[in-house]
């Protein structure tokens, strides 16, 4: 039986638990709405398993130090300044199961509340002069806003390719967990050639999560109903890339009608989903993330065996090997 995520957390559990406590500190604020929100916020936060790359990646390169727990804090701050900011793009009232921010307390709190995150995870850095760590981070925020801007501009002209799609979630999804192993390495006083060794498994393993999680669209979810949610926001996925590739002219114009001009229909959605089916589109998705967790598998096996490495190798297969 595979590991659950609390069990791959064993040796970095109390490092994690005192991180908590951390991360809520670094957030406080003299403003009562904003503790509210804040407090919201942490009620909310997801698996943290980004703490958790930034962890196990100290602990392989040298070992735990207060560093550390500020460069998780840093990735956690800019990542939720991120998220919130996006919710409000997106206009998505909900995450994780919760209400977003801007559901809660409209648009303009939101985009506040984002910049202050921001601010706070600056302050952070520049307060305990953590400069390797906010060029780092710093660096993945910019990748990621340019991977969402770049996805915008091409999905409203549909002018996709499988390289163009390799681009965005490089960017967008991969440069994040990248920023989280190669904060964990810096903070850990790692030299550049070990840090730059641990940005580019982060970025393998972030390519492979972010493959995966395109995968589910053309399944169905636990009552049986198609997802299809990608499709619905126009957003141009691996499996439907492959697919219209294997497609003659006259089909691959019909799909992408569907996909542009018919996405509230769940009959044509669930059309699109079965011609990405047909040409095995989600089996190649499959086998490319493959090649990327292997990638990544390659790069760790350059590290001596450790409860570390046996961690960070536990959290790569169940972030790929996931069934939602």
């Amino acid at each position: 039986m595979k590991p659950g995520l609390d069990q791959i957390k064993q040796p970095i559990a109390a490092e994690i638990d005192a991180f908590e406590i951390k991360f809520k500190d670094s957030m406080r604020s003299d403003a009562p709405l904003l503790n509210r929100i804040t407090h919201y916020i942490v009620k909310s936060k997801g698996k943290q398993m980004r703490p958790m790359f930034v962890f196990f990646a100290a602990k392989l390169c040298g070992g735990i130090q207060e560093s550390t727990h500020r460069g998780a804090a840093l990735v956690e701050l800019l990542h939720t300044a991120t998220l919130v900011h996006d919710d409000v793009v997106d206009n998505a009232y909900e995450r994780r199961g919760f209400f977003s921010i801007n559901a809660l307390w409209k648009n303009k709190i939101a985009v506040l509340v984002g910049d202050y995150l921001l601010a706070k995870g600056l302050l952070l850095s520049v307060n305990n002069n953590e400069f390797t760590l906010l060029k780092i981070v710093s660096e993945a925020v910019q990748q990621m806003s340019e991977g969402e801007l770049l996805q915008v501009e091409k999905v409203r002209r549909m002018d996709i390719s499988e390289e163009l799609y390799f681009n965005v979630i490089r960017q967008k999804t991969a440069s994040l967990i990248a920023s989280c192993c190669a904060c964990g390495a810096a903070s850990a006083g790692a030299d550049e050639s070990s840090i730059e060794k641990m940005r580019l498994f982060g970025e393998k393993v972030g390519i492979a999560f972010q493959i995966k999680d395109d995968t589910f669209d053309f399944g169905t979810d636990d009552v049986g109903k198609p997802l299809g949610i990608d499709i619905k926001e126009k957003k141009v996925t691996l499996p439907l890339i492959y697919a219209l590739n294997r497609s003659d002219r006259a089909e691959r114009k019909h799909i992408i009608n569907l996909v542009k001009n018919h996405q509230d229909d769940p009959k044509k959605i669930q059309e699109v989903i079965d011609f990405v089916n047909s040409k095995d589109g989600v089996h190649y998705a499959n086998q490319k993330m493959l090649e990327y967790q292997e990638e990544a598998f390659e790069i760790l096996n350059q590290f001596p065996d450790s409860d570390a490495k046996t961690g960070l190798e536990q959290l790569v297969r169940y972030t790929t090997e996931r069934k939602k």
